[in-house]
């Protein structure tokens, strides 16, 4: 087993866990917390491979990511309580869970010959949509629209991946390099809460004033 496909699995496992979190608040049943899990860990990778037809869809090629979304359920039913005090770890596993992603579903775009431009979005779906799909569905407005540098961190990190296929350099190098500037870029904007700019009003006044 890769340590690549190894991150996949623990930030599976991370996401399928903050969606039965936000499940469990919202006071679903055990059926809505899996289905709410499912769709926040898997949710974004099944999207892409639909929008580029690949088959198998992801969970379906690898039953290992049903067991670990199952597995991470049964976990927050059994420990719920003690999760909270590891906020920043589960945050941790989500920031490398979302880069690995990112990227993933950047060489997936590449691999079906998509326009390196269309493979770098599909890398961004691939990592956030998961997220968005929890949040519509628990009536919340998605947070890559209102606060943090997260969408973002995953498209600076693909740009990066793209920018190193241009030079002779190891594989596992330029995915490691790529993944690195996503987590550096998510965790800085955490700490330090940054946000993109909101535009209030119009934006040609906005920017003479």
């Amino acid at each position: 087993m890769s340590i690549i496909y190894t991150i996949d699995i623990l930030g599976t496992f991370a996401f399928a866990i903050s969606g039965a979190l936000v499940a469990l608040k919202k006071e679903f049943d055990v059926f809505g917390v899996v289905i709410i899990a499912f769709v926040t860990a898997v949710g974004g990778g099944m999207l892409r491979d639909v929008l580029i037809n690949a088959h198998p869809i992801n969970w379906i090629g690898d039953i290992n990511y049903i067991w670990t979304i199952l597995s991470a359920v049964l976990f927050t039913f059994l420990f719920k309580s003690k999760i909270a005090p590891l906020r920043k770890t589960m945050f941790l596993f989500d920031t490398i869970g979302i880069s690995v992603f990112t990227l993933l579903g950047l060489e997936k775009g590449l691999a079906y010959e998509l326009h390196p431009f269309l493979a770098l979005v599909m890398g961004m779906v691939s990592a956030v949509f998961g997220g968005v799909i929890r949040d519509v569905l628990t009536k919340k407005v998605p947070l890559i629209f209102k606060k943090e540098i997260y969408a973002s961190a995953c498209l600076s990190g693909g740009i990066m991946y793209l920018l190193l296929e241009n030079i002779n350099i190891n594989d596992n190098v330029q995915f490691v390099i790529s993944a690195i500037v996503i987590v550096i870029i998510r965790t800085v904007s955490v700490i330090k809460k940054y946000e993109l700019p909101k535009i209030k009003g119009d934006l040609f006044f906005s920017l003479k004033k």
